[in-house]
């Protein structure tokens, strides 16, 4: 049958009127008196009953927003649709001819303040969106979990090699698209496992290893070829890629330098970024009992900042054994970056959350190590450059809590490896590669770039996105040069 007429049975067997009287499939979740002692994912996924009955509430919209809310262009209504009829072999397959990692998006992406911001349930009916991140992650397990790996049609191979430095969300996305197009795509990878920030900046009990080693499987299928241990611009030169016939060259080597905030005690013992924290647990078996340099678990953990990489490291810590693991944000709850169901699930672990408040300094104890924080409390004023409201000290408010580990979650800056080994790319005042939005192409001919490089930190779908924009352009590139 084709398309349009089996998308006609289905609206004929319910009214727009009863569709939207159905409510929205809620999420099964692990106890949390459960998953605070283990990475058992917590979000666990609806079953097929669950999801077909959710896909009943699209409404299939004449000009459907939801698609102009994913930063890679998924025709959403189709794949809903193909969920409805039961075809989620079908569903996940129309996913994947825009996103190469559904299991991932599914999982990670915001779809709240994406594609289900614009959902017409959300802009016009003042109802919950249908739950479009359930359903992703849904039809791309029952594929991942079905007989055989769904690869995308490869066009034949024009022999022309591209190269993708770092092999993170914007990297693999690009290189996805472009072994479509029939080049001969290698990936290069500076540490020793593939996935950039999906293995090393997001714990398992959100996004198990499991499903980005079937993704990464998956690109390998389709041809492209990946190399790790290799740091571009150290153990490889650009000149050297260029030597051995790379003809263009996408960087997507994200932002892993972490930002401090200079205040007295930084340097102290216990005082770490939430990058080095995560990638040593998550990446390094730090955690593991026997690894040559442990990471210090403490007791009193307290985590600076209020984004997604915040309530991984302060979930992870109590998954370590904090006792008391707490959340120190300058702003109130309704400024917090971090996803609400991310705080919802924090809350339910025991986090403690201490908002309107900022620390100005850790205060050692024995042997240099940090034992105390002096916090400063906060008000909120006029809004900033940002349009949220500006934080400012109340004064003689400052005072002392304990705190034997400190994890610093204040953002991050590019990797400035690459730019230093390339003196003629034009960067920003902020390390970031400066690109044209319309290809991603910097100042240097042949060089693209997209994700955390160019950005300075974003989401896992704004970072595919670019790495998809950048793919076009690279074809263009070279087709047209």
């Amino acid at each position: 049958m084709r398309e349009q007429e089996w998308r006609k049975e289905l609206r004929k067997q319910m009214t727009a009127r009863e569709r939207t009287q159905i409510k929205r499939t809620g999420m099964p979740e692990t106890d949390p008196l459960e998953r605070i002692k283990n990475n058992t994912e917590v979000n666990r996924g609806i079953t097929a009953e669950m999801a077909m009955q959710e896909a009943k509430r699209c409404l299939d919209c004449a000009d459907p927003e939801c698609i102009n809310g994913c930063p890679v262009g998924v025709d959403i209504p189709t794949f809903v649709k193909y969920v409805e009829a039961g075809e989620f072999l079908k569903a996940a397959i129309s996913i994947k001819e825009e996103n190469v990692f559904p299991a991932v998006c599914g999982r990670v992406c915001p779809q709240e303040v994406q594609c289900e911001s614009k959902c017409i349930y959300s802009v016009r009916l003042k109802k919950e969106a249908v739950a479009i991140g359930y359903l992703e992650r849904f039809v791309a397990d029952y594929q991942n979990e079905s007989a055989s790996l769904y690869v995308p049609e490869i066009q034949p191979s024009n022999k022309v090699k591209v190269a993708v430095i770092g092999s993170g969300p914007a990297g693999l996305a690009a290189a996805g698209e472009l072994v479509k197009f029939g080049y001969d795509v290698t990936v290069f990878e500076a540490l020793h496992e593939f996935g950039g920030v999906l293995k090393y900046g997001i714990p398992e009990f959100r996004l198990p290893n499991k499903i980005i080693d079937t993704e990464i499987e998956c690109l390998k299928k389709m041809g492209v070829k990946m190399q790790k241990n290799i740091i571009a611009g150290k153990t490889i030169t650009f000149s050297d890629l260029e030597e051995e016939g790379f003809k263009a060259f996408f960087i997507g080597s994200g932002a892993g330098l972490p930002n401090f905030m200079n205040i007295p005690g930084e340097n102290l013992n216990g005082v770490l970024s939430a990058n080095e924290y995560l990638t040593r647990v998550n990446l390094m078996g730090a955690a593991k009992p026997g690894y040559d340099t442990p990471v210090f678990f403490g007791k009193n953990v307290a985590v600076i900042g209020g984004g997604n990489t915040a309530m991984d490291s302060v979930r992870t810590a109590r998954r370590l054994g904090a006792e008391r693991a707490m959340i120190i944000y300058r702003r109130s709850f309704d400024e917090m970056p971090a996803r609400k169901e991310e705080i919802k699930h924090a809350m339910e672990e025991g986090v403690e959350f201490l908002n309107l408040h900022t620390p100005i300094e850790y205060i050692a104890g024995k042997n240099g190590h940090v034992s105390q924080i002096r916090l400063q409390r906060m008000r909120l004023s006029e809004p900033d450059e940002s349009g949220r409201k500006k934080p400012v000290p109340v004064e003689n408010s400052d005072y002392v809590i304990d705190a034997d580990l400190v994890i610093v979650s204040i953002g991050v800056s590019p990797n400035p490896l690459v730019p230093k080994n390339l003196p003629s790319l034009q960067v920003s005042k902020w390390g970031t590669i400066i690109v044209n939005d319309k290809e991603m192409q910097s100042n240097i001919s042949g060089i693209f770039a997209g994700g955390d490089i160019v950005r300075g930190g974003a989401t896992v779908i704004l970072a595919m996105g670019d790495g998809r924009k950048a793919a076009l352009g690279i074809h263009k590139y070279l087709n047209y040069k």
